[in-house]
Parts: structure tokens; sequence; C-alpha cells
């Protein structure tokens, strides 16, 4: 029994969208606008976790991830996650350099992120991600799961936003 139902004090746990989401994706980047539109609607009633999925196709996407995890160890994540991936294309062509770059524009400490880079802290994050990701069925990115619903969004992004409203209304008015 998980605390939320023993204590009458604890919130109930909230309904969780995880966004299997790639930094040099051109189509996680058009899913951008729909991601703050959902976390501004909710706000923290819904539980959106960014999940890992780096392309092979994308040679800087895996070291875009680690540096991801470790602006959210700083506690910058989502605002680090939106302005990579506001560079995609640029991304592409400097690499590590532009991954430094915004750490420092964001008032991160770039020197930590350089060093999480060389030392490979975050290796596990994505790699479990990655993996988690391939044995649910993610082949593209961003794929969305709420509810145990996979939305596949690298096909298109029309309607899943509606979709994914519709399945939180639901999670979230069967809490009560």
């Amino acid at each position: 029994m998980n605390d939320a139902t023993t204590s009458t004090t604890a919130r109930p746990v909230r309904p969780v969208l995880d966004v299997w989401c790639e930094l040099q994706c051109p189509d996680c980047q058009a899913a951008l606008e729909d991601l703050r539109a959902l976390r501004e609607r909710y706000g923290d009633r819904l539980d959106i976790r960014l999940r890992h999925f780096p392309l092979e196709k994308h040679k800087h996407a895996y070291v875009a991830a680690q540096a991801a995890e470790e602006a959210i160890e700083q506690g910058q994540g989502w605002p680090y996650v939106e302005a990579v991936l506001a560079r995609t294309e640029e991304l592409g062509k400097r690499g590590d350099k532009l991954l430094l770059e915004v750490a420092a524009e964001l008032g991160l400490d770039a020197e930590e992120l350089d060093t999480a880079l060389i030392d490979g802290r975050h290796l596990l994050i994505v790699d479990a991600d990655q993996a988690e990701g391939k044995a649910i069925g993610v082949s593209g990115t961003p794929t969305y799961v709420i509810g145990g619903e996979r939305l596949d969004g690298g096909k298109s992004q029309e309607g899943l936003h509606a979709r994914i409203e519709e399945i939180a209304d639901r999670l979230l008015a069967e809490q009560g």
C-alpha cells in the first residue's frame, strides 16, 4: 500500500505524463508549445517527466540528454531542455559547445556540466530511459505515455494535445 492511501494528509499520487524526447529532434521542438500549454493548464496536478530517447541519426543527442540530466540536478531541467530544443539545428552543428553555452546563458554551472559530460555521471539514467522506451515500443520522438496509453508524436502532433488532456482529466477525476 502506498503512503498516499494510508495518510489523510498525504496528497494523492499525481498522474504522470512521460515524454520520450530527444534534444536534437525537430519534432520534439515542435511539441514544446503543447508541453508548455499542458504545464500551464495542469500545474502541479500533472507530473510531466522528461524521458530520454536519443536517436542514432543525431550525433549530439546522447550527450545532450546527459547535459539535460545535469541541468535537472542544478534545478533548471525544463528551462534547459526548452533552450536546447529551440536550437536543434545549431546543436547539430556545434554539439557540446552549444550545450555549455546554453548552460551559461541560464546561469547554470557550465564547468560542472562539462565535468558531468566528461565523467559520464548521467549515462545510466539516459541508458535506462532508452532501454525502457524500447521495451514499451517507443521507436521515435516525441512519444508520450499517460494512463498506460502510448501516443506517438513523431508521426504527427495533430490531436495529441487534446488526447493527453482527455486522459489527464479522466485520471484527475478518478482521484476524486
